[in-house]
């Protein structure tokens, strides 16, 4: 193990050795992108002695992946479970025998549980609505699971209400006629029909059992949008006779977002809202280890997604009473709270961004305490044999911590390193963490890789307020001679390019295919506050836009860019900046469009979530005309000239495939050399193999038809 002082500032000195070492390496490929295996959602043990997690292998070729658990401790890894098809999700009892996992081996998603020594893995349910995100109660005697149902049978009991889901699916698949019929909103949501069923927490004896529907109803009692969910949202009481989750809206869902903790007896009963005094969003209640405190995260003004999540916590008895108000320990704290686990009975860890980082925080829930602190990442040394030059922060993930709370779990990336999981243990005494990483899925390809260590700059952008901006060159890149850049745009636009690895918009692979790649952080951008990311809204092609030229002027003035050879991309937000650059400007030699908004009239009536597109403009069209309209890309057509090619998918419901296809109507009719490329299995992302393969090679192609790639 590593000695790592957190706050601390490590700087490495290139030696010629890693320099010889680096010449023999090779630039990473579409295909390499695919090989690389994905390790996710590390739980560590009870005892802190051992992690599962999960890692998945992709088959382009037969357009599949699987996935299986494997364990690992600080001296080895051993697979857990092996299938073709995908086990996940897992969670250990609480007494470190079994691990219960989700898993579709079956042929549908149900809850399997398994020795952590081995054998067989038992099926635990064979629901015809399926099975989810299981969860222990800390007694080790019941599970709680999610499962979405028709809510008109789910009062009934379960086996008779079982069949009715089923017999109503098998219906629907035999009959010819394949109808919708709509009577509210959400009849769609993401890349899904609903059908109007509902999210409902069930409840199973962990020795087997009848499952008891214990939210009935017309309401759903998991987030529907992941934007207000965050690791698992519900939990158990800490005396196992109720369960607390996150309930989304009762009315109004696709322009509400007030997301309430709810309490609901596990042998059935009536549900407790405990958050009405908030409108805004609550979520992802979790117990302290003592079942004295519930910490909560929430915002504070209705109806924005994007506002601050704060962490409350409040007194409670053990069946989750509240005995107090909520008060908030982080209400100093510019940056959102994102997962959070509890240390001991006084100290959370949560996750937050930190300019384009994401280090795991700490803070007291003590009355009048410090603000939070920076737990790690402090620079972690990934090879024995050295580091990377200058500061480096990288991201943590998804994160766990055994019952004593001294121990941690998480996955740790970079933009040029994909995620592996760190254990951690916290020397209270002295302040110090040791940490090392325990999975090692890819080092075999990463060593024959050239990947080179990204640069952080800052320009002033818009009326002088700083943008922070990565730079990745190629490998084998040489200042003295003229490199084609590619200019990417994230989505969001309440999102950032962190410091972290992605297999959807991997910054190392398109700089391996011999360009600059230039990733900014304009405004409403996260982690830098929240006044920088609240001021997009209704402002999209205003400050950002003027951000993002900001560092296109950066980096023209560099001599090694090649302004006759600049290309710009992006998806969603990132697609609608496209749109506009279309009409704004001809630096570009060509634009790539992904899932981008075109025309906000017709992104409203077609998207599924409108609270965020009637905060976005200060609300409906038919009310703020204006603002629908300052920024629309399609009222400046007419200035459509650089060659774009389009990407938008049929099952995207966020950002409904009819903005690409006006899109391309209008260059078409324009004479703009244009391509359109269509995927009716895709939703907002690309995401089957066969798919992501294609879309990668099309967008590579494109772009070296407009700015060719490699030095001059």
């Amino acid at each position: 193990m590593k000695r790592v002082l957190f706050g601390l500032t490590c700087y490495f000195l290139a030696s010629s050795p890693a320099t010889v070492i680096a010449d023999t390496k090779r630039a990473m490929t579409i295909d390499d992108l695919f090989r690389i295996q994905r390790v996710a959602d590390p739980q560590i043990s009870p005892d802190g002695k051992t992690v599962v997690y999960v890692l998945t292998s992709v088959d382009p070729e037969g357009n599949k992946s699987k996935s299986n658990l494997w364990l690992a401790d600080d001296k080895s890894n051993r697979q857990l479970t092996t299938t073709e098809k995908k086990d996940r999700h897992p969670r250990w009892r609480p007494d470190g025998k079994q691990i219960l996992f989700e898993s579709n081996r079956s042929g549908s998603d149900q809850l399997w549980v398994i020795d952590i020594y081995g054998g067989e893995a038992r099926q635990l349910t064979k629901l015809s609505t399926e099975a989810g995100t299981g969860i222990w109660s800390r007694n080790g005697k019941h599970i709680a699971f999610v499962s979405a149902v028709w809510p008109e049978y789910s009062q009934k009991p379960f086996a008779e209400s079982d069949a009715l889901n089923k017999r109503r699916a098998e219906e629907a698949a035999k009959n010819p006629v394949k109808a919708r019929v709509f009577t509210k909103l959400f009849y769609r949501h993401w890349d899904d029909w609903v059908e109007d069923k509902r999210k409902h927490l069930f409840v199973i004896p962990a020795a087997g059992g009848e499952p008891r529907d214990v939210t009935p109803g017309d309401r759903d009692a998991y987030p529907t949008s992941d934007t207000f969910a965050v690791g698992d949202d519900f939990t158990f009481s800490p005396d196992g006779t109720h369960l607390l989750f996150t309930a989304a809206p009762e009315r109004n869902e696709a322009w509400s977002t007030n997301y309430d903790i709810c309490r609901v007896p596990i042998a059935g009963g009536a549900v407790e809202c405990l958050t009405k005094d908030n409108t805004a969003a609550d979520g992802a209640p979790r117990f302290s280890p003592d079942g004295k405190l519930l910490a909560y995260r929430a915002q504070k003004r209705s109806g924005f997604e994007a506002d601050r999540w704060q962490l409350m916590v409040v007194e409670t008895d053990p069946a989750g009473t509240w005995q107090g108000k909520p008060r908030s320990v982080t209400a100093n704290f510019d940056s959102w709270v994102e997962e959070f686990v509890w240390k001991n009975d006084s100290t959370i860890y949560f996750l937050a961004e930190r300019k384009a980082s994401k280090p795991i925080w700490q803070v007291s829930v003590k009355r009048n305490a410090a603000s939070p602190a920076a737990l790690y990442p402090a620079p972690f040394i990934w090879e024995p044999s050295g580091g990377w030059p200058g500061e480096w922060q990288g991201s943590a993930g998804s994160f766990s911590t055994d019952l004593s709370g001294q121990s941690l779990a998480f996955t740790y990336a970079a933009l040029n390193r994909p995620p592996e999981i760190i254990m951690a243990s916290l020397i209270s005494s002295i302040g110090e963490l040791q940490s090392k990483k325990i999975s090692n899925a890819n080092a075999k390809l990463l060593a024959e890789l050239d990947l080179p260590r990204p640069e952080s700059v800052t320009v002033p952008g818009a009326g002088g307020t700083p943008m922070q901006m990565w730079i990745l060159r190629p490998p084998g890149f040489d200042f003295k001679k003229k490199w084609p850049l590619a200019f990417l745009v994230h989505g969001g636009p309440q999102g950032a390019w962190e410091d972290g690895w992605s297999f959807r918009w991997n910054a190392s692979l398109w700089a391996a295919q011999g360009y600059v790649v230039a990733l900014p952080n304009p405004r409403g951008s996260t982690g830098f506050g929240q006044k920088y990311i609240d001021e997009i809204s209704d402002d999209w092609g205003g400050k950002c836009y003027d951000d993002l030229l900001a560092g296109l002027a950066y980096l023209e003035g560099q001599p090694y860019i090649d302004p006759g050879r600049m290309a710009s991309a992006g998806a969603s937000f990132g697609g609608y900046m496209m749109n506009w650059f279309q009409g704004h400007t001809t630096k570009f030699k060509t634009l790539i469009t992904h899932c981008g908004v075109y025309n906000f009239d017709s992104m409203y009536a077609l998207t599924d979530e409108i609270w965020f597109d009637e905060w976005e403009h200060g609300g409906p069209p038919w009310l703020k005309r204006d603002s629908y309209e300052k920024y629309s890309p399609h009222r400046f057509a007419k200035n459509f000239k650089t060659p774009m090619l389009i990407i938008h998918n049929d099952l995207d419901f966020r950002v409904p495939v009819a903005e690409g296809l006006q899109l391309f109507t209008t260059l078409q009719r324009l004479g703009v050399p244009s391509k359109m490329i269509n995927f009716p299995d895709e939703g907002h992302w690309v995401l089957k193999p066969a798919n992501s393969r294609y879309w990668h090679k099309q967008v590579f192609e494109w772009l070296a038809k407009y700015a060719a790639p490699g030095p001059r």
